[in-house]
């Protein structure tokens, strides 16, 4: 595997660890202690994955994981100190691909690494383009446009709505959307897959009273009604 994963983390002896750890696994490492050192490496370096830690100086991981989002859609891990609930879910609604909480064995870290890469770059090779009139799908170029305008998805969103736009009518509970996003855990009772869709249907521009794209099926999951309400 060749990719550049990108650390920022203010503890300067495990970026080092995780550095050399990784290099074992055919990762490129690349670290910084600060978020203004870290952002400005995603911009000189264009990493394929980024490790984010949650405390960091300057601002927290939440407020570094919006400014990324603002301007990329590279793949995020966020590393949570007491891994509690709340600071996965608001990882997630702010567009993190995965979280994993602090200690850690690196050779998990390395696992959902690996996974999230795999997701990033699974795009099938011979996919066929999914028009559905104002929404087109492209699972070769991992894009999706609307109304002529390229929509930025995250790894997970894409996913989601690749998912659900390939079986159109067909309802798919959390559980499918869940093991599509793998890598994701169960502990958040499913909620990474309600916030997911969340921010995949505004994306969309996508009303869930009055849905053209995904409609909810209440105590199943959804369903992709392929812009018809």
């Amino acid at each position: 595997m060749d990719a550049t994963i990108l650390i920022i983390d203010d503890d300067a002896k495990l970026n080092t660890l995780l550095t050399e750890f990784l290099v074992d696994f055919g990762l490129r490492a690349i670290s910084a202690t600060t978020p203004s050192a870290g952002l400005d490496l995603l911009g000189s370096q264009q990493p394929d994955l980024i490790i984010l830690d949650v405390m960091l100086p300057e601002m927290n991981g939440f407020e570094v994981c919006k400014a990324i989002r603002r301007r990329s859609q590279v793949p995020i891990i966020m590393l949570t100190a007491r891994g509690e609930l709340m600071d996965k879910v608001v990882g997630l609604e702010l567009g993190a691909d995965d979280y994993l909480p602090k200690p850690f064995e690196p050779r998990e870290l390395v696992a959902r690494i690996q996974s999230v890469l795999r997701r990033a770059g699974s795009a099938p090779q011979t996919g066929t383009v999914l028009d559905f009139g104002r929404l087109r799908i492209d699972p070769a170029r991992q894009e999706a446009v609307l109304d002529g305008q390229l929509v930025n998805l995250t790894t997970n969103e894409f996913a989601a709505l690749l998912l659900l736009a390939q079986h159109p009518g067909v309802v798919m509970d959390r559980d499918r959307i869940l093991q599509q996003l793998r890598g994701i855990d169960c502990d958040a009772f499913n909620r990474s897959v309600d916030i997911t869709m969340s921010r995949l249907r505004s994306k969309l521009n996508d009303d869930p009273k009055a849905p053209r794209f995904i409609k909810t099926v209440w105590g199943s999951g959804y369903v992709f009604i392929g812009g018809e309400a």
